[in-house]
């Protein structure tokens, strides 16, 4: 088993947290995509999307798609359960990550994307919708500061898989130009305890 990796990506990143929390290794291999090796065709025969990250099994199957890298993961190392536990929990677990994908990564991705240099040519670029997103990840955020007035972590006391969501979209914000607040106290809270963690360097 092996996971090809991408050091700067989001997903990529949310998967190694996911396997630090799970105390699992992977070995792992290195794509680079400013050399483009994800576009190349040994690449593309192994996941045709060419992103990362991708799990490469024993039997030669491939999986891609990070969620479902971690479920695979989750089922195969249930302890501790970081998709919940039990029909309600888990239902919780799913709907706080899901918001987090769309309310907080996805708008957050869609500024770096439309505003960076670094897509300049890469992506068709507008600014404008960008500049839109970035406002909606503000928003987002202000809305979570106040979600987090109620309990520790994203889905409830316990840090789940939707708390990763949240972790890697803000750290990918940081250091696109959606910073978080440090007025929003609560989210502040939440964010030290999270990077505290040892898998927060993973």
């Amino acid at each position: 088993m092996k996971l090809y990796d991408l050091k700067a990506g989001l997903n990529t990143r949310r998967v190694r947290i996911f396997l630090a929390e799970k105390g699992v290794s992977v070995p792992t291999i290195d794509v680079d995509m400013m050399k483009r090796e994800n576009a190349s065709a040994e690449y593309l025969a192994k996941n045709p999307m060419g992103a990362m990250p991708l799990l490469e099994l024993d039997d030669g199957s491939f999986l891609s798609e990070s969620i479902a890298i971690c479920r695979y993961f989750e089922a195969l190392h249930p302890e501790p359960p970081l998709f919940g536990s039990g029909a309600l929990e888990e239902a919780r677990v799913e709907m706080w990550n899901r918001r987090m994908e769309h309310e907080l990564q996805l708008p957050i991705q869609d500024g770096f994307v439309h505003l960076s240099p670094f897509w300049a040519g890469r992506r068709e670029q507008a600014p404008e919708y960008g500049r839109q997103r970035q406002a909606y990840a503000l928003q987002r955020m202000q809305w979570l500061d106040t979600e987090l007035a109620q309990r520790r972590y994203i889905a409830g006391e316990r840090y789940t898989v939707a708390d990763i969501t949240a972790q890697c979209a803000l750290l990918m914000g940081k250091a696109t130009g959606s910073p978080m607040p440090a007025t929003l106290t609560n989210l502040e809270r939440w964010w030290k305890d999270v990077t505290s963690r040892p898998s927060a360097r993973a």
